[in-house]
C-alpha cells in the first residue's frame, strides 16, 4: 500500500507545514536525499512547550514527538515531494527538552519513530539519536529532524 493511501486508511490528516522560525529552509533535496530541518510539535495548532521530567508527562512527550513526525511529513508535501517517493526513512534525530535526571528520551522519540513505521512499514525503520537538552527553540518540549532517501521522480 502506498504511503499516501496508508495515511488515508489510518485517518491521519497532516497539519499545515510550519514556516521556518529563523534563516533556513525546511527541506533540502540533494543527491536523492531529503534533509528535513528540525520540526517542532504542534497539536491542535498550539506548540507543545515545557520540559520532560518537570511539567510534561511521558505520554504528552511521546505525542509531541509524533506531532513532530507529522510535521516532517507535512514539510515533504509542502516541498512538493509525494510521500510515495520515500524510499527509506534513514535517520531521525530527536531532541527532548528535559531535566538533568530524565533518562527516557528514547521512549519520547518513539512517538516519531513508531509513526514512520506505521505510515511506511519496513522502509520506515531507521537509525536514530535521542538526546536530552536543557532548552529548545520557543520553549518546545521536543524537536525532530530527518534524513530521508527518495526514489527518483
Amino acid at each position: 500500500m502506498s504511503a499516501e493511501a496508508k495515511l488515508a486508511q489510518l485517518g491521519i490528516v497532516l497539519p499545515a507545514a510550519a514556516a521556518p522560525v529563523a534563516s533556513y529552509v525546511p527541506v533540502v533535496v540533494h543527491g536523492g536525499m531529503a534533509y528535513v530541518s528540525g520540526q517542532l510539535p504542534f497539536v491542535d495548532g498550539k506548540l507543545v512547550t515545557g520540559r520532560l521530567g518537570e511539567d510534561v508527562s511521558l505520554e504528552d512527550g511521546m505525542a509531541a514527538a509524533r506531532a513532530c513526525g507529522l510535521m516532517i511529513l507535512a514539510q515533504l508535501r509542502a516541498a512538493e515531494i509525494s510521500l510515495d517517493r520515500v524510499a527509506r526513512i534513514v535517520k531521525l534525530g530527536a531532541f527532548v527538552s528535559s531535566t538533568a535526571d530524565f533518562t527516557d528520551q528514547p521512549k519520547i522519540a518513539n512517538g516519531a519513530s513508531e509513526l514512520m513505521v506505521e505510515v511506511f512499514g519496513e522502509i520506515g525503520r531507521h537509525s536514530r539519536a535521542a538526546v536530552g537538552v536543557p532548552v529548545l527553540p520557543l520553549g518546545a518540549a521536543v524537536e525532530v529532524d530527518a534524513i530521508i532517501a527518495l526514489h527518483a521522480d
